[in-house]
């Protein structure tokens, strides 16, 4: 099965690091692999602790529903299909901006989790690391 290693990993943080640099917001990052499994993990200086484990779920909800968090959100909301999906698999899932699945060659292999910011500054951060991907 492809997946994301460690190489794709660095490439994706080093992408969006860059970026939460040039909007001047520490963040924190994640990627798994097609797993769900955490392959690395940075906090920039300065980047909110709280917001660790809120990027690796990011980056595994991301992973394991095959969308984007954002999206996963606009359909979470009450009266829409997913709404309380939040509360399944232990509070693990992540519905708001930030997380984005890594795909190659058509096929989800692993996914990309940003916090630290407003959801607009994470998601930006997400889609540089996902860009580099």
């Amino acid at each position: 099965m492809a997946t994301v290693n460690l190489s794709d990993a660095r490439r994706v943080i080093a992408a969006a690091e860059a970026r939460a640099a040039e909007i001047g917001q520490p963040m924190n990052i994640a990627v798994v692999d097609g797993g769900g499994n955490l392959v690395a993990h940075v906090r920039m200086d300065g980047a909110w602790i709280g917001s660790v484990d809120i990027s690796v779920n990011k980056a595994w909800t991301a992973r394991a529903f095959d969308i984007p968090t954002e999206a996963l959100a606009t359909n979470a909301q009450p009266g829409q299909q997913f709404y309380g999906i939040h509360a399944s698999n232990q509070g693990r899932v992540m519905i708001f901006a930030g997380g984005i699945p890594l795909r190659r060659d058509g096929l989800v292999v692993g996914g990309v989790g940003v916090s630290g910011g407003t959801g607009e500054q994470d998601q930006t951060v997400a889609e540089a690391g996902a860009g580099a991907f």
